[in-house]
């Protein structure tokens, strides 16, 4: 069993200290192997993109001592060094622009000193070009490889800095199209795309790798990679387990997989996650861990994620404005929504996304209530063990007053103006329990809000923003909701919820039970 790491994010440390490597460079190669190109690669947080560009600095600094063994070695590529920048922006932070700038022109001269070139430049878009410059004039094209491009901007996002922190980025970044004469291969990577008026504007000539079939499997572990390069690590959590190994395939995919980053693409790992619980021999949600981005939760604050409608035009997802994010699009980029199904309408592409697994669906969903009801973890645990409880033994009142909890907390900055947003955190706390749950159920008579599913009982819920709990306890009779649930044999318990504007919490409820 060969080691494994999930902080080593250097090709050369990683061969070299002899950790497990699943071998991307087949895929690699056909990247590598064009005269000239320019790519971009988003992809979420926690899936290698680090790694695919220093493994990308070794193949063109020609260390092929390196990929003995690997798939790349036994192809025809020539393994022509080249001068390689390589620009890490996620340490390149700064408050203001001028902070930033700083920070830049220390990476460009970093960079310099490592490819023994003096810079006489200060602003940091000059000492680029500069140092493009005398690597071409040595007689060799330059390799740009940018890590995280867009990190110094997210951390601002929804802060007054941000339009300064996205033109000096937008400045710096148009550097690599005015000197793509010199170049030999750019790659630039990140967790979302800003276009149009933002820091892509310039760069119209990569191309974008982040939805193409190519790139789909490069980063992420399929489900082959993952049986061919862990068996024992799989064997191991099936001899803890006390399981087979079938059980413990199903389990893990139902954890870490579920990926999608072409919609006619297979499904991949989250590398980092399923690595953890190789390492710890545990099922967790090893996501949470790192915590939510901060921008993430600045936007949900503001603008509501309807859990109702996951679907979205194509072009919404191909790029964002950081004075225009939508919940959607942004999901998708930070690895919390996938794709899950793609139909036509009319002309336009439409994509149906989802969670991709039961990890980031919990880590999603104890976020929402987290943040939007300002409820501590602990806190949360313990109202979720007493909701659970009375779910089980059907005792709504108990159960009420428990849910009225998260929405008490809700700061009145965050204007609940429909039965979406109360639906929404009802729906999340509901996940967090462990029961089967679904919102917005389609019927041949209309839509209920939400149904849930314990052992014994099955809930039937509709709520009323603007009416009454006997108005939507008698939807659910005039609609027939109940009609698809009756013949499972489980107790029926229809429930009509009112939620009170002035209180901003649930007000009267009502039951029938079936």
């Amino acid at each position: 069993m060969k080691p494994l790491t999930t902080s080593i994010y250097t090709f050369e440390k990683l061969i070299e200290g002899g950790y497990q490597y699943v071998d991307k460079t087949a895929q690699l190669f056909s990247l590598v192997s064009e005269p000239f190109a320019l790519y971009f690669l988003a992809r979420p947080r926690r899936f290698g993109k680090s790694l695919l560009v220093s493994t990308l600095r070794a193949i063109f600094e020609g260390r092929r001592n390196l990929f003995k063994g690997l798939a790349i070695d036994g192809l025809d590529y020539d393994w022509k060094p080249f001068p390689v920048i390589h620009l890490d922006m996620g340490d390149r932070k700064g408050a203001e622009a001028e902070e930033l700038e700083s920070s830049l022109l220390y990476e460009v001269r970093k960079n310099a000193t490592r490819l023994g070139v003096s810079l006489s430049e200060s602003d940091p878009a000059a000492a680029l070009r500069e140092l493009i410059d005398l690597l071409s004039a040595q007689g060799e094209k330059v390799v740009i490889l940018v890590d995280e491009y867009d990190k110094p901007l997210l951390n601002h996002l929804g802060t007054k800095s941000a339009e300064e922190i996205q033109r000096t980025l937008k400045s710096f970044y148009a550097v690599i199209k005015t000197t793509e004469s010199a170049q030999r291969f750019v790659l630039m990577t990140g967790v979302s795309k800003f276009s149009q008026v933002s820091v892509f504007s310039d760069l119209n000539n990569l191309t974008d790798l982040t939805m193409d079939a190519r790139a789909a499997t490069l980063l992420g572990y399929t489900q082959a990679e993952l049986e061919v390069n862990f068996p024992e690590y799989i064997a191991a959590i099936a001899e803890k387990e006390g399981k087979d190994l079938a059980s413990i395939l199903f389990e893990i995919r139902e954890w870490y997989n579920g990926y999608r980053f072409e919609e006619n693409a297979e499904t991949v790992y989250n590398p980092v996650s399923v690595m953890k619980c190789f390492q710890n021999r545990k099922f967790k949600n090893y996501w949470f861990e790192t915590g939510t981005p901060s921008f993430l939760v600045r936007m949900l604050e503001k603008e509501h994620l309807d859990l109702s409608l996951m679907t979205v035009e194509e072009t919404a997802l191909s790029a964002f404005e950081p004075d225009l994010l939508k919940p959607l699009p942004l999901l998708l980029q930070t690895g919390y929504l996938t794709i899950v199904d793609t139909d036509w309408f009319g002309d336009a592409r439409l994509y149906t996304l989802g969670f991709p697994n039961r990890e980031v669906e919990r880590a999603f969903s104890t976020f929402l209530v987290s943040e939007y009801a300002k409820v501590s973890l602990p806190e949360l645990s313990r109202e979720l063990i007493d909701i659970k409880a009375a779910f089980e033994a059907g005792e709504l009142e108990r159960l009420f007053e428990h849910l009225k909890v998260f929405f008490a907390s809700i700061p009145y900055d965050i204007t609940l103006r429909s039965e979406k947003y109360y639906q929404s955190i009802l729906y999340a706390v509901f996940r967090l329990l462990g029961v089967a749950v679904a919102v917005e159920v389609r019927t041949n008579r209309g839509r209920l809000d939400a149904v849930v599913k314990t052992a014994q009982r099955i809930f039937i819920f509709e709520f009323k923003l603007q009416g009454t709990a006997r108005e939507a306890l008698d939807q659910i009779r005039s609609k027939g909701y109940v009609e698809p649930y009756i013949k499972d044999g489980s107790k029926l318990l229809c429930i009509g919820v009112a939620f009170d504007k002035p209180s901003r919490n649930i007000g009267e409820w009502l039951v029938e039970e079936i």
